[in-house]
């Protein structure tokens, strides 16, 4: 019961995740405009850095209102690899998981009904712009960065919650930028499998292959990096 119930908070908050992140080019575009800035420029960086702080603080307390719901496969399973999330396991990760997905579905679908149809050509998903073992290779490395960065700033950064959250922003924005020209990019697989559901492609080798496959080695891999290099082993106790 329990494992269905946190399957049910990581399908709830990951539709509000999608929803409100797949608005930030709309929230950008507008805020830009509304100060006399251009949104495609350096100003219009540091506002997404901005808008994207407040939602993800927005959704981390509704995580915790949820009992530690959580958004993201690849975060989750970066700090199972890690050792920080005594309370998951393959098993009940093989529960979250889909539900996290069909959350992201939800999440896209509703920003699709609700944005006035002038600026439904600001909203765009990750979708895979060269072939496909680039591309998995691309959002492999990008989610090995993506999370080893979450893992160092959430764990050995900054202590106020603040400029952690913004530090993170910085680094996603960072990603996302050279990212755009390869897959999108998604480093989120739940986020991915919500847009390829809406293109009818969520059951594609592609999809698994370049958006779920290779981010969930990379944040694997991103989890056994940072344990190698910042976690000590633990010491055994010698028997008197």
């Amino acid at each position: 019961m329990g494992v269905i119930k946190a399957a049910i908070g990581d399908a709830i908050l990951t539709s509000i995740f999608v929803f409100c992140i797949s608005s930030m080019r709309f929230l950008t575009t507008k805020t830009a405009v509304f100060l006399g800035l251009q949104p495609v420029s350096l100003a219009g960086l540091f506002i997404t850095t901005i808008i994207n702080t407040i939602i993800v603080l927005t959704i981390s307390l509704i995580g915790r209102l949820l009992g530690g719901a959580s958004f993201n496969p690849s975060s989750t399973i970066s700090f199972y690899t890690a050792g920080l999330r005594p309370d998951s396991s393959l098993a009940t990760m093989a529960v979250r998981f889909p539900a996290q997905a069909a959350g992201g579905a939800v999440g896209v679908k509703a920003i699709q009904q609700v944005m006035p149809t002038q600026y439904k050509h600001l909203l765009k998903g990750p979708s895979l712009k060269v072939d496909l073992h680039t591309g998995a290779i691309a959002e492999g490395v990008l989610s090995f960065t993506h999370n080893l960065t979450i893992l160092f700033i959430m764990l050995r950064g900054p202590k106020n919650p603040w400029l952690k959250v913004y530090l993170l922003s910085v680094a996603t924005v960072i990603l996302v930028i050279p990212g755009s020209v390869y897959t999108g990019p998604s480093m989120n697989p739940a986020n991915a499998f919500g847009w390829a559901y809406l293109d009818n492609k969520h059951n594609t080798w592609e999809q698994f292959y370049v958006y779920w496959i290779c981010p969930l080695l990379g944040a694997s891999l991103a989890a056994l990096v940072y344990r190698f290099l910042f976690m000590s082993p633990p010491t055994k106790q010698k028997k008197a």
